[in-house]
This record gives C-alpha cells, sequence and structure tokens, in this order.
C-alpha cells in the first residue's frame, strides 16, 4: 500500500505525487465510485465522522416503529433537517464526477449519502445504498410520496417549527425541542399508516435488490474510487472487499483514517473536491 497525506497547511508537491500514482492506477479503466459523507461536506452537510464530529444519537428502526413520543423528535429534527438538504447544492467534486461519467471514465457512483446530490449534479448512474430523504414511504401501505410535499404538510400543521424559539438545530440535523407533545407527525394519506422517509434506519438493512446493483455496477468497472467514506459502514466494506477479491485498483481518497487503508493500493489523506477536480484533469 501507498499512503500519500496532504497537510492542512497545503503541500502542492506531495498532492503532485499522490495523483501521479493515482493516475497510473485509474489510467484507461471504467472506474466505480463508492461516496460516503465527505463527498458532501463541501455542499455545507456536516460529516459525522471526522475530526471535531459531534457525538451523534441515530434514530433506531426498533424506536421509530414503537415509540410516539421517538416518532415525535425524529420528525422534528427531520424537518429542519430536509431544509437543510433541499437548500445545499452540487458542489465540484459532485460535478467532476457527472462530467466523468459522461466521458465513459466513471461507470457510476455507489453513495451512501442521502442528500440526492450527486443526481443533482447531473449523474445518470447513481445507486443510493441508504436511501434518499427526497422520498417517503408509508410503512403499512407501501405508498410513496415527495418530500417535499410532505414538507408542505408539516409547515402547515406545525407552524411552530419554522420559528427559531425553543429550537437547537445541531450539526447532525437533531433539533433539541422542550415539548412534542403537540406535534403532528403526518400520515399516510391513502392508509393512515406511519410514514417513513426512504433512508436506512440503525437496526435496518440496506435493501437486497439496491445492494446487487451496487455490485452490478461495481463487477463492470475496473477500478474502484473511494471518495470522502471512512467505509465504517458494512455496505461499503463489503464493496471494498469485493474489490479487493478481484484484485482490482482501490484508491481511497479521505481526510483521516478508513477501514480500507490497510488493503487500498492508494489512499490520499485529502479533501475530495481538489483531488476529484484534479484527478478528472489527468484522466482527460
Amino acid at each position: 500500500m501507498s499512503i500519500a497525506t496532504l497537510p492542512t497547511t497545503g503541500d502542492a508537491s506531495a498532492l503532485a505525487a499522490a495523483l501521479d500514482a493515482a493516475e497510473r492506477l485509474l489510467a484507461g479503466r471504467r472506474i466505480a465510485v463508492l461516496t460516503g459523507a465527505g463527498v458532501s461536506t463541501d455542499s455545507g452537510i456536516p460529516d459525522y465522522r471526522g475530526a471535531g464530529a459531534p457525538v451523534r444519537h441515530p434514530m433506531q428502526f426498533s424506536s421509530f416503529v414503537s415509540d410516539e413520543r421517538a416518532r415525535k423528535r425524529y420528525w422534528a429534527g427531520s424537518h429542519l433537517g430536509w431544509n437543510h438538504f433541499s437548500a445545499a447544492a452540487p458542489n465540484a467534486g459532485h460535478r467532476v464526477l457527472a462530467e466523468m461519467e459522461q466521458r465513459d471514465r466513471v461507470s457510476g457512483v455507489i453513495t451512501q449519502n442521502v442528500d440526492g446530490l450527486h443526481a443533482r449534479a447531473g449523474s445518470r448512474r447513481v445507486v443510493e445504498l441508504h436511501g434518499a430523504m427526497r422520498r417517503v414511504m408509508c410503512l403499512t401501505c407501501g405508498q410513496t410520496f415527495a418530500r417535499a410535499d410532505i414538507a408542505e404538510r408539516m409547515t402547515r400543521e406545525n407552524p411552530w417549527l419554522d420559528s427559531p424559539d425553543g429550537l437547537h438545530l445541531n450539526p447532525d440535523g437533531d433539533v433539541d425541542v422542550d415539548e412534542v407533545e403537540h406535534m403532528v407527525v403526518p400520515d399516510c394519506t391513502v392508509c393512515g399508516g406511519v410514514l417513513k422517509p426512504e433512508v436506512v434506519f440503525f437496526g435496518e438493512f440496506v435493501p437486497t435488490s439496491v445492494f446487487q446493483s451496487a455490485r452490478s455496477l461495481l463487477r463492470g468497472s475496473d477500478a474502484l474510487l473511494v471518495a470522502g467514506s471512512s467505509l465504517v459502514v458494512n455496505s461499503g466494506v463489503r464493496l471494498l472487499d469485493q474489490a479487493v477479491k478481484r484484485r482490482l485498483p482501490v484508491v481511497i481518497v479521505n481526510r483521516g483514517e478508513t477501514r480500507g487503508d490497510a488493503r487500498a493500493s492508494l489512499k490520499i489523506d485529502a479533501g475530495t473536491s481538489e483531488v476529484l477536480t484534479a484527478l478528472a484533469e489527468r484522466l482527460g
């Protein structure tokens, strides 16, 4: 393994050497890209596992379905989180991956993010491993809804959510609310069932069909580029395992350590937007 480190103060020679190595590994190959939260930080969406990240208290699926108060708290925070997500715009990293796909350098993007920014940047083949915040589904009848429509309902039925009084938005979209007893949680307009964003909660598994799509994308590629993921989540590690088993070149671009560093062909410790942009220029 080769590790190239770009200090936070900026080291042009170290970055150039890392890009030279990445170019040798990836040139002439169709690249599958696996992205994580680090790709979206330049769009203003926090990375929850980076240095100095706050302690997370993610919603457990079992709590969501069994505890009405937990659902109220989740939907309050999620509503404000949606306002943040929907206001974010694709950054240079998202855009350059879409351009590389158009030039047939990238075979597609497998993302652990739920912000939808890859599709908005123009990527055509995107596998959303953990779902997407822009969709909501009924756990009873399976009806799906656009998140924007649900957000309109929530604003209308809970006008206090759009007021800063008594609310504190944390970096992960969670919210500190003193009282949620009067919170009106959106229900399914078809059957009255429980609604849940189409994202994978802790305690849930990535749907088999979604993971098979990710495997298929990787199977049709000649290399794996991991960008902005610490590879903590098992779905990403399983894809890395398959790439290593096939002896594909694996390049990881991420600030800080990842679970895949010891098995990567090359690890570049730097920001994703700058590295992806420079790498795209080198790959033509």
